[in-house]
């Protein structure tokens, strides 16, 4: 042992003694090196679920998963709802994550080869009946899920969003009252927008999940009677390919801007089948000086403050100008 330590001072010892001294130091960071990457593939969301009882509760409990200590029900009342998933090591990772609330909903889904938890969100309550599909994906814009959170109060989102994390379209207290509640979710990698569509009924979303699509689940169109509209995004880890800048045109004054600006327009009017302005989404690619992470469609008013309170890119157009629709605003960062 002393040989060893004249050796870690500098001095001169015997070549042996050195050579073995190396192997164990090799040995060792070998060991806690492959640990590492063991715990870091552990970290992988591999399962969700939902309870919406108490006997619920303690058969996933006892099955191995974690859940997150937020009513997914709170403020509407109803059942205690709660989020659980597991993190196993050597299972496929979840890759992304989709919510239904009506029927039309769900076959792009379940064709798409995407997993439901048949548990109703909204369980106990009058909104609407909301389901959680999950799927593990292997083309370039799956990028595996690392951790959730789940919010409840505006003013929660804006310091999440800043830090990485990915807020999902639907609010799961959808028309049940109480708080707006938010499911997030964090990446292995960070992760930016690469394409934005939009589409005007479920008839291409089997067609635009298998390209690797994820659906912000809220209508455009909400409160309208116009047609189901919803926007979509793409992932990528290469920010090189990422979009810089989005904005929202609602006159043909405002489209001759844009355009001029290198702005390029979605060609689905995000107000039809109502009697509103034409309300169109717009993006850039040009320029490296930002590259959008997420993008959100903001419902509630007060997220509206908070958002532009924290300096995050806020688009002060409403998607569902000239009807009796939500007013509904996009923001982006």
């Amino acid at each position: 042992m002393s040989k060893f330590i004249v050796v870690l001072l500098g001095c001169t010892a015997d070549v042996y003694y050195v050579l073995f001294f190396n192997k164990i130091l090799t040995h060792f960071f070998s060991a806690k090196n492959t640990e590492e990457s063991k715990m870091a593939n552990g970290q992988q969301i591999t399962k969700l679920n939902v309870s919406t009882s108490k006997d619920e509760e303690e058969i996933l409990a006892a099955q191995g998963y974690q859940f997150i200590n937020v009513n997914l029900n709170q403020g509407a009342g109803g059942n205690q709802v709660l989020l659980w998933y597991k993190k196993e090591r050597g299972n496929r990772p979840v890759t992304r994550i989709q919510f239904s609330f009506k029927d039309s909903m769900k076959s792009g889904l379940a064709d798409a080869g995407y997993e439901l938890v048949n548990k109703d969100l909204n369980a106990g309550v009058r909104g609407n009946h909301i389901f959680l599909w999950y799927f593990y994906g292997s083309t370039e814009f799956d990028i595996p899920i690392v951790n959730l959170q789940v919010t409840t109060d505006a003013k929660e989102e804006p310091a999440l969003l800043q830090d990485g994390w990915e807020r999902l379209g639907c609010d799961l207290n959808r028309n049940a009252g109480g708080n707006f509640i938010y499911l997030w979710v964090k990446r292995e990698k960070l992760s930016y927008i690469c394409e934005i569509t939009a589409s005007v009924d479920f008839d291409s979303d089997k067609h635009l999940f298998e390209l690797g699509y994820t659906r912000v689940d809220e209508d455009t169109n909400r409160g309208s009677r116009g047609n189901d509209v919803f926007l979509w995004y793409r992932c990528t880890t290469d920010k090189h390919k990422a979009l810089t800048a989005l904005n929202i045109s609602t006159s043909l004054q405002e489209e001759a801007k844009l355009q001029a600006e290198g702005f390029k327009k979605l060609s689905v009017n995000l107000n039809k089948g109502t009697s509103g302005k034409d309300v169109y989404a717009w993006y850039k690619k040009e320029g490296r000086e930002s590259q959008i992470q997420a993008m959100l469609l903001l419902i509630n008013s007060k997220a509206w403050k908070e958002y532009q309170k924290a300096g995050i890119n806020f688009v002060e157009k409403n998607l569902n100008d000239g009807n009796n629709g939500w007013i509904i605003y996009l923001a982006y960062k």
